[in-house]
């Protein structure tokens, strides 16, 4: 009672206010007539002066019993309504709402006349309007590929001179593909088989053009040359109905081509754009990689056709999903993230997430449903309800209306909020008798059988990819869908009920699976950790081994003939492609250079610079060119993947961890929450070394990072070990984070500098002198190689980026350029330095530069008599860092 109070209070206004205008605006009480009010881009595309929210209503009013209202809105449209207008219109909208609403009247008019108390009158006019629209759509279809124009001038078609329109080259999937229900059922009702025939020539093509190793298909796609202009693809805008059609065309017509095509696209949807709850764009040629981080609310029909399907569960899942959004902003918005923020504010009274709740209260007969629905129709009341009708919302999270509202909201809304609450006494005929439109107009089912003039199976296209069992539940009956437990929908929606306040949709999706029965959807390649004995014990399923490199990757092999099944060994392929994906991406997209680890306390003073891996997340040193200096400290624990325990020894320092256990941004915010104002990650992996391996970036956690505003970097364990030692011998070990080593003079500037260097410094001077004295008279005489020089040669980056490699432990890594090598000598020693030691430090030597083996022992040797009795112990490490620099310099050379 209260939907139909609140339906007539919508269709009065309209009729009142705003008839014969094609809409309502509800909160000037007027009637909204295209080229009189400011355009408002395509939505206005739906307007073509003919009488539009009254075409849409007409089966609705005989759903809510009606029947008088009807009779006299069924003369209205047959005595006022023009079809002829010059005015340019939307092909999909037109055919969906107003052919779909004259042939649903037709369909309920005729339905009436035969039970013989209303429309006796009645000799189908409606359906020679319908089939007078039909022929006006039919210019759209004069292209070589069959697919439409995306518009049509009623008048004068596409190609005429006024017809304003025909110069379009793309179209949306769901505008090709979401004829067949109303041209078939003209072609059936009518005899007329041409129009029939177009919307199979488009729905063929679509299939022809679909991408064949994923089986899904684009957003766009050029109706000349059948190329996808945007290869996104999910279940939302631009394609939704394609795939609601396929499936209801085989109901209506009984064509088996058509269910053939549908699972095998549901196939694909199931396993790469359902990530339970969540329905996530992908890629139609990369479909393991997400498309976008949002979700629009026209997906919200989807759970309703998985009902149709006679898959459940998934329809439970994510109805439920969407049902949380609508109780946290009381409507669903028109987009919103998958951690269910809102994205786009408005809401148009859509009522694709009132269909699914209408779907699944009819196969599952759970009253939690009629709950929902109660939701529904007083949020409407209490927030959309005006004194003119009911106002679009303009924005959700305040509450703002806008002067709209649309056709379908009088179409479908309160015909499936009815229809929800009705028994079957309330209904004056049986409606599993018609089949749904995607804009709820009502289509017999007979017309399976009626008029056939084309053949049911379609011969030209082969289908032995499929496999038996995607026909599984190809009608499902809803008796035999659950077992005798009417707590079993409950069971499902229990694990979400917090999902959009917790905001963890995927750590929900993991448990959730835990928890059902059945097979679970593939392991992704992002979702992967080589830590998880379940993730590891998949990949054997899946025939892929993984084997641990000494530097601490993870590589990853296929051999199919090890799956526990030709779909094991699919999957097992397709994660694998997946990871190469992800690898490739990764480098491409989000490659950041190599950062540099210096040590400036005694006795190094900036002549030990580690190569250090950069971070996707915190400080970017590289536009910080002071760097980050402190005293390091080691933290506790050391995987810094819980709360510091010793925050007093970490405050206002740069703080040492161990790589592992946890994801690298939670080790970050740990030691900013300590007041730690850096950190270093130290490789966990014995012996590893960028001598040897590719530098890695630190990636972050898949949320948003911006929280962390400290710098991080990334060690390998033969570099980390050099700090680690420093320690050990001298205590207080300051070091420089930056994005290159600084010379000393810009370490030291404003600070004291140690009397030994300023007396080798005014050396070096009285040396310079000397020197240019020299010069001037011997003006080809060699200069002796400095020290920075053979450095400079060490630390810059080789030509062309390092090799890719995908991890797999807990922190997230990704490849990064090579690093040149683990240590270099960042500055000269004052008794051999050149000209540049007072200024900017000397350009690298390039990588065939040779230089005399003699003069890095004097370097060495030299550079020892300044330093005190504590240097000793560094002769090994300066005896190893002599040895890397000849094997690099010989590595480059063999590169080159």
């Amino acid at each position: 009672n209260q939907v139909l109070e609140m339906f007539d209070h919508a269709y009065s206004n309209y009729m009142e206010h705003a008839y014969p205008a094609d809409e309502l605006m509800p909160l000037t009480c007027r009637g909204r007539v295209r080229g009189q009010e400011p355009s408002r881009g395509d939505v206005d595309d739906a307007l073509g002066k003919f009488s539009l929210t009254l075409i849409d209503t007409l089966d609705t009013l005989v759903v809510l019993n009606k029947t008088k209202e009807f009779e006299e809105a069924v003369k209205k449209v047959i005595k006022d309504v023009n079809l002829d207008n010059d005015i340019v219109v939307s092909v999909f909208e037109t055919n969906i709402r107003v052919l779909g609403g004259l042939l649903g009247g037709h369909s309920v008019a005729i339905m009436l006349k035969e039970k013989g108390e209303y429309m006796q009158w009645y000799n189908g006019e409606l359906l020679h309007m319908a089939k007078e629209l039909g022929y006006k759509l039919l210019p759209a279809f004069n292209t070589t590929s069959g697919l439409p124009y995306p518009r049509v001038n009623l008048k004068f078609g596409v190609r005429h001179p006024e017809a304003r329109t025909g110069t379009e080259t793309d179209t949306c999937t769901a505008c090709a593909g979401t004829l067949i229900l109303e041209f078939a059922a003209l072609s059936r009702f009518t005899g007329t088989s041409i129009f029939e025939e177009y919307a199979r020539k488009a729905l063929d093509f679509i299939w022809e053009k679909r991408q064949r190793s994923s089986n899904l298909v684009g957003v766009t796609i050029n109706i000349h040359t059948g190329d996808w202009v945007r290869k996104d693809s999910g279940v939302g805008a631009g394609i939704d109905s394609y795939y609601e059609y396929l499936l209801k065309a085989y109901v209506l017509l009984g064509d088996d081509s058509f269910l053939e095509r549908f699972n095998t696209h549901y196939d694909a949807i199931m396993r790469y754009i359902s990530q339970p709850p969540l329905l996530l764009d992908v890629h139609i040629h990369k479909p393991m990689l997400n498309a976008r981080t949002w979700m629009d609310s026209l997906l919200a029909f989807f759970p309703g056709l998985q009902v149709l399907k006679g898959d459940i569960r998934p329809a439970i899942e994510t109805h439920e999903m969407l049902y949380q959004v609508i109780k946290k902003h009381n409507f669903l918005p028109e987009a919103f993230t998958t951690d269910f923020r809102v994205h786009w504010a408005q809401h148009p009274l859509r009522p694709e997430f009132a269909e699914s709740t209408y779907f699944l209260y009819k196969a599952t007969g759970d009253p939690y449903y009629l709950e929902v629905g109660k939701t529904l129709i007083e949020n409407l009341n209490k927030y959309a309800r005006v004194p003119c009708g009911f106002a679009a919302m303009k924005d959700v999270r305040t509450g703002s209306h806008e002067d709209r509202m649309d056709s379908f909201f009088l179409a479908e809304m309160f015909k499936y909020l009815y229809l929800l609450f009705a028994d079957k006494e309330d209904m004056i005929f049986d409606i599993e008798d018609y089949i749904f439109t995607t804009e709820a107009h009502l289509l017999p089912l007979w017309l399976s059988t009626t008029n056939q003039t084309i053949s049911k199976k379609n011969t030209s296209t082969e289908y032995t990819e499929l496999d038996d069992s995607n026909f599984d539940w190809t009608c499902p009956n809803t008796q035999i869908l659950f077992p005798n437990d009417p707590m079993f929908a409950q069971s499902i929606r229990e694990p979400l009920k917090n999902v959009v306040d917790k905001s963890c949709p995927r750590g929900i999706s993991r448990a959730e699976e835990s928890l059902g029965s059945g097979p679970k959807p593939p392991l992704r390649a992002r979702d992967f950790m080589a830590s998880n004995p379940e993730h590891l014990e998949i990949l054997k399923k899946m025939g892929v081994s993984l084997i641990h490199l000494k530097d601490g990757r993870v590589q990853l092999v296929q051999h199919a003939v090890q799956a526990a099944s030709s779909l094991d060994a699919e999957d097992g392929l397709r994660f694998m492609q997946e990871m190469i994906e992800l690898s490739s991406q990764q480098q491409k997209e989000q490659q950041l250079p190599p950062r540099a680890v210096q040590i400036v306390s005694h006795p190094f003073f900036g002549r030990v610079v580690l190569t250090a891996g950069p971070a996707q997340f915190g400080m970017d040193l590289s536009k910080h060119k002071a760097g980050t200096r402190g005293f390091v400290a080691t933290i506790k624990p050391y995987n810094g993947c819980s709360e510091i325990t010793n925050p007093e020894a970490v405050k206002e320092k740069i703080a040492l961890m161990q790589r592992g256990q946890c994801m690298f941004a939670e080790k970050a915010r740990n030691i900013q929450k300590a007041g730690a104002i850096g950190g270093i990650v130290i490789d966990d992996n014995e012996g590893s070394s960028s001598d040897t391996a590719p530098l890695f970036q630190m990636a972050g956690d898949g949320k948003n990072t911006d929280d962390i505003t400290i710098p991080m970097l990334f060690l390998f364990n033969k570099e980390g070990n050099i700090i680690l030692d420093a320690i050990r011998e001298y205590e207080a070990v300051e070091v420089l984070l930056s994005d290159k080593a600084k010379d000393r003079a810009t370490i030291f500037k404003g600070k004291m500098i140690p009397n030994y260097i300023i007396d080798s410094n005014l050396e070096m001077e009285n040396m310079d002198q000397k020197s240019s004295e020299n010069d001037s008279h011997k003006p080809n005489s060699e200069e002796a190689p400095s020290e920075s020089q053979d450095a400079g040669a060490v630390s810059e980056e080789p030509e062309g980026g390092g090799e890719s490699s995908a991890v797999g432990d807990s922190d997230p890594l990704s490849p990064a350029s090579a690093a040149s090598a683990s240590v270099s000598m960042a500055d000269e020693d004052p008794h051999t330095s050149g000209p540049a030691e007072a200024g900017a430090p000397e350009p690298a030597c390039t990588p065939g530069d040779s230089q005399p083996q003699e003069q890095n022992t004097q370097t060495e040797a030299s550079s020892k008599a300044h330093w005190d009795s504590k240097v000793q112990p560094m002769e090994s490490i300066l005896a190893d860092w002599n040895e890397d620099i000849e094997a690099f310099e010989m590595m480059e050379k063999d590169e080159l």
